[in-house]
């Protein structure tokens, strides 16, 4: 009997087993759905904290939401550097000043009174007890031979010249010679025992308005000094001997003092473009209008001075101006005409040789300022078949280009018709007359 209960009680019957199964599948599901409904509650929690912003650090130590006020970090300012880590117009700036610094000097100009030197100068003849310094101004290398470049009216009327090179070595100087009209001297020194860096001569037809320049010298004695700027404009004619002018001057705002002239212009590559002369202010100091003589004209200047002392100028022998439209009406010609009108030619010159004329009928021009108060003369279109539209076209070819005693073909028109016209120049005179 006892194991017969035994065998009942582990071997279930059909009916047992199938719902014991229901039982379990029940259970099951409802754990199923206990569990989603445990879940719903974290599930919403993560969506909501998904929503909210995430704190943002706008300053170390501060924390706001993006729903306040956020005043965003300004952006980093990026300066295109080269090698070294500095800006491009240091580096630049920089380079030309250990590049040519070593060119510049000082002039200084001594006159009767105390000397600066201790020792007399043998070749001065000159007691330098009773020497005075009276005035100073710029000036640079131009070959090992101790050739010194300035400007001529820093050396004007000197008993003594004193040269001082940018390592404090000081020099007494010989003036070789002068040119008045291009404002140019020439210095020498004796270059034994003194450490000559001639200057490296740039070329003026790469001179163009808006591109860089610096400037070195001693503004107010204060020797060695850089500035910068730009070319603020070519083909300025500025103020010579005489009537005379300049022609093809560069214009600078390159701060230009007392002292700076007769010391060089330079472009990026530290090349020599001008030599700087004057300035243009009421009280004798810079406001940003400086002139340098073109080197151009140094270019043929100071070898000439180098051989043989001096400078010979080409001499056409003309007066006038520029043709402006405005003008066209009272001298018979189109608006459109371009050229330089000669209102006088000299007598005795080349052009009163080559029988060019000046204006012959006196009118009263409505326009006295711009216009010639003559009409008849002759209008020059071009020189050796180079276009002239201003008068000072004129007179920068023949500085560039010509010496006394070539000969040149004007174009130029006359009374309705165009004609070639063969001019042999002189060299300029001392005094002109009329």
């Amino acid at each position: 009997m006892e194991e017969s209960n035994l065998n009942v009680a582990t071997e279930p019957t059909a009916k047992t087993s199938h719902t014991n199964s229901w039982i379990l599948g029940g259970i099951l599901l409802l754990a199923f759905f206990g569990c989603m409904l445990a879940a719903v509650p974290a599930l919403w929690l993560a969506m909501r904290d998904e929503a909210t912003p995430a704190p943002v650090a706008v300053n170390p130590g501060t924390v706001q939401t993006l729903n306040e006020p956020v005043t965003l970090p300004k952006p980093k300012v990026v300066i295109a550097t080269p090698e070294g880590g500095v800006d491009y117009e240091t580096a630049v700036l920089g380079n030309i000043y250990e590049q040519v610094n070593p060119s510049v000097v000082n002039v200084t100009v001594l006159n009767r009174g105390a000397s600066l030197l201790p020792d007399e100068h043998p070749s001065s003849g000159i007691d330098p007890e009773d020497l005075l310094e009276v005035s100073s101004g710029s000036g640079f290398v131009w070959d090992t031979l101790g050739h010194i470049v300035t400007n001529n009216h820093v050396v004007a009327d000197a008993e003594q010249l004193q040269v001082t090179f940018s390592d404090g070595a000081v020099a007494v100087a010989d003036l070789v010679g002068t040119d008045v009209d291009s404002d140019l001297a020439v210095l020498r020194v004796d270059p034994e025992g003194y450490n000559l860096v001639p200057i490296s001569v740039g070329d003026m037809d790469n001179v163009t308005v808006g591109m860089r320049v610096a400037a070195i010298g001693n503004p107010f004695g204060l020797q060695g000094t850089l500035t910068s700027g730009i070319v603020s404009a070519i083909g300025r004619s500025i103020p010579a001997r005489g009537g005379f002018s300049i022609p093809d001057s560069i214009q600078t705002d390159a701060a230009i003092n007392p002292g700076n002239s007769g010391g060089p212009l330079l472009n990026e590559q530290g090349e020599l473009i001008g030599v700087n002369a004057q300035i243009r202010s009421d009280v004798r100091a810079n406001s940003g209008v400086g002139f340098a003589i073109p080197v151009s004209i140094v270019e043929r200047v100071v070898p000439s001075i180098i051989d043989t002392g001096s400078y010979l100028h080409s001499y056409l022998g003309v007066s006038g101006g520029t043709l402006s439209p405005v003008c066209a009406d009272e001298q018979g010609v189109s608006k459109t005409l371009r050229g330089a009108i000669i209102s006088q030619v000299l007598s005795r010159t080349p052009a009163s040789s080559a029988g060019l004329h000046g204006g012959d009928k006196s009118i009263n021009s409505v326009y006295p300022s711009i216009c010639p108060d003559a009409t008849g003369g002759d209008i020059i279109l071009a020189i050796d078949d180079v276009p002239v539209t201003t008068f000072d076209d004129v007179l920068a070819y023949l500085q560039r280009y010509t010496s006394p005693g070539d000969t040149v073909t004007l174009t130029i028109l006359r009374d309705g018709q165009t004609l070639s016209v063969d001019v042999t120049l002189d060299k300029r005179p001392d005094v002109v007359e009329p």
